[in-house]
């Protein structure tokens, strides 16, 4: 494992990007978000997928300089054609509008259709924290999930993020609706470790912990067996009425996974009554929470997205680690 300066990481992806047709502004842009999710730690979004990012391109499903177009306006509610640009970019540009409609109505709503992979779901709900902003965004995906009792992948893993803005770091939920997301599979099969956790079935229908043979079978293991299965359903439904777009069936029958659908939901809190004392009412809820005896005696509780900013000092000051097999196909590019 390598460990290499944010700015270096950064510098190298941007070049690259410049090189497949980005303009100057947005090659920066673009990079800057890869490298700071894998600086935060998610390294299954960040460096890890640039290789199949710049393929993408390659092939023509992402398109470079396209940008959203607005199709409907219905007040706090906007509608968006995200034109196959950049997943990251047009996520990026509608989290925005979001947060922009909520400061003129106290909720903004936008929904995205045709656009690509946002890698790190998260990144939008930190976006949405940072601008004191409550966030919820969601987007659908390829088949890659069994529904409950079945056998064939009918669902997507329909990534879910929540956050609360908080003076002392935003409390930020990312997950996936499998109980690992394909990306933290393949981080497994590159590191060689097991899962902690069984993951999902092998191709003779019996639950495991080995990343290899659950990507291979494509049956992960729904968060909550039946109701993950049900939240993915939903979020797919709704991602679909609300934009107009591509569902999950839809996308699984192109080539590639391409012209999903998305969702992004943000509220400014500020514009309640009580707002000054909210704050403090979340400062409660989260000690309390962090009270509870941990299992193991050197255990400790956490709330969703309390150790990004301590990894993300650590990578800052040591450098990002980055796997050597992924470095070399990102010089290559």
């Amino acid at each position: 494992m390598l460990r290499i300066p944010f700015e270096d990481v950064k510098h190298r992806l941007e070049t690259v990007l410049l090189q497949e047709g980005f303009t100057p502004e947005r090659a920066a842009r673009c990079a800057l978000m890869f490298t700071q999710t894998s600086c935060d730690g998610v390294y299954s979004h960040g460096l890890n997928r640039f290789p199949a990012f710049v393929g993408f391109i390659r092939k023509g499903i992402i398109e470079v300089n396209a940008e959203p177009v607005l199709t409907d306006a219905l007040g706090a509610i906007e509608r968006w054609d995200g034109q196959c640009g950049p997943g990251n970019l047009n996520a990026t540009f509608a989290m925005d509008r979001a947060i922009a409609l909520s400061k003129q109505y106290g909720l903004g709503a936008v929904a995205l259709r045709r656009t690509n992979h946002w890698m790190r779901a998260g990144t939008y709900g930190w976006q949405a924290a940072e601008a004191g902003c409550i966030g919820i965004c969601w987007t659908n995906t390829m088949p890659n999930m069994p529904p409950w009792g079945g056998r064939e992948s009918k669902l997507g893993n329909n990534p879910l993020v929540l956050a609360v803005p908080r003076e002392e770091g935003p409390v930020v939920l990312d997950i996936a609706m499998t109980q690992y997301s394909y990306g933290k599979l393949s981080t497994y099969v590159l590191s060689g470790d097991s899962l902690p956790y069984d993951g999902g079935y092998d191709e003779d229908g019996q639950l495991t912990r080995d990343p290899a043979a659950i990507a291979k079978s494509r049956r992960p293991l729904p968060i909550g067996y039946w109701k993950g299965s049900g939240l993915a359903l939903m979020l797919d439904l709704i991602a679909v009425m609300l934009s107009g777009g591509l569902s999950t069936q839809d996308i699984g029958k192109l080539e590639n996974e391409h012209s999903v659908s998305q969702i992004f939901l943000a509220f400014d809190y500020e514009k309640l009554p009580e707002h000054s004392a909210l704050q403090q009412r979340v400062n409660g809820i989260l000690n309390d929470m962090k009270s509870s005896l941990p299992i193991e005696e050197s255990g400790r509780i956490r709330y969703p997205g309390e150790s990004i900013l301590t990894t993300r000092e650590t990578n800052r000051r040591l450098g990002i680690p980055v796997d050597e097999t992924i470095w070399d196909k990102i010089a290559a590019l």
